[in-house]
């Protein structure tokens, strides 16, 4: 059997500051004009205290981490490694425009069998408040 491409422990790390081009450019994507990400003066007046960036566009940031993961296995003729997805997503914390987060994405468990692994992500912002938590699975596929 092939050993696996990942080890348990093994943590890769994406960094970056949300920019308001960043909010305004997912939410042209999207279609998600939510008062939440483009309504400042809305937002001034809830708890957050200003606009948040979107849930989504924080596990974009996770798929970042993701294919730090995946580049390392990019070597390997038999399989390639895919995503099945996000699982047990919480957002803890809103994420502001011009906070800058740190997306850690460790691996948890590996299935040699199955040919999964998954890890836990965790986001923080700069004062080290954990702002979203999820869990990533992916899966190692043979090439045809």
């Amino acid at each position: 059997m092939t050993a696996f491409y990942v080890e348990i422990g093994e943590t890769f790390v994406f960094r970056k500051t949300v920019s308001e081009s960043d909010v305004y450019l997912f939410a042209g994507i999207t279609g998600d004009l939510s008062p939440n990400h483009v309504d400042e003066a809305a937002m001034k007046q809830t708890p957050y205290g200003g606009r948040i960036a979107h849930g989504a566009l924080l596990v974009g940031y996770m798929s970042a981490c993701s294919t730090m993961a995946c580049a390392k296995t990019r070597n390997s003729a038999k399989e390639v490694p895919v995503s099945l997805g996000y699982d047990r997503i919480r957002f803890l914390k809103g994420v502001r425009i011009g906070d800058t987060v740190t997306v850690t994405y460790t691996i948890s468990e590996i299935d040699t069998v199955k040919r999964r692994s998954v890890a836990n992500i965790e986001i923080t912002t700069e004062d080290g408040s954990v702002a979203v938590v999820a869990n990533h699975i992916l899966k190692w596929v043979e090439n045809a």
